[in-house]
């Protein structure tokens, strides 16, 4: 079993992390799964969440929207803390989901 701190050591991202706290939806082979979006930018985010995932697997994010509608963001696993969540460096975005990502951003930084 790895077990890691995902805070210690170097900063692997070369963008800058927002602060976010948004309950989403995961899917993987394994199922869909609750999880909690702490964290996003361009590159990816982090889904703290107790179910079991690899790194490089593939999986699904969905987020739900304001206006009712959820957005789908796919991904890899960059790396994943047992018990705790993982990492997902997403897929080539399209323009509204780069769109989406900055609104969900800009309403977590007017708190």
């Amino acid at each position: 079993m790895d077990i890691r701190d995902r805070r210690s050591g170097q900063e692997r991202r070369g963008t800058k992390r927002y602060q976010v706290e948004l309950d989403v939806e995961w899917q993987s082979a394994r199922g869909k799964f609750p999880g909690s979006m702490s964290d996003v930018n361009l590159d990816g985010c982090f889904v703290l969440s107790s179910g079991d995932v690899t790194d490089g697997e593939l999986v699904n994010v969905y987020v739900p929207m304001a206006d009712g509608l959820i957005a789908e963001f796919d991904g890899l696993v960059a790396n994943h803390v047992f018990e705790i969540g993982f990492g997902i460096k997403f897929g080539k975005l399209s323009p509204t989901q780069r769109d989406l990502l900055f609104k969900i951003v800009r309403e977590f930084e007017k708190n």
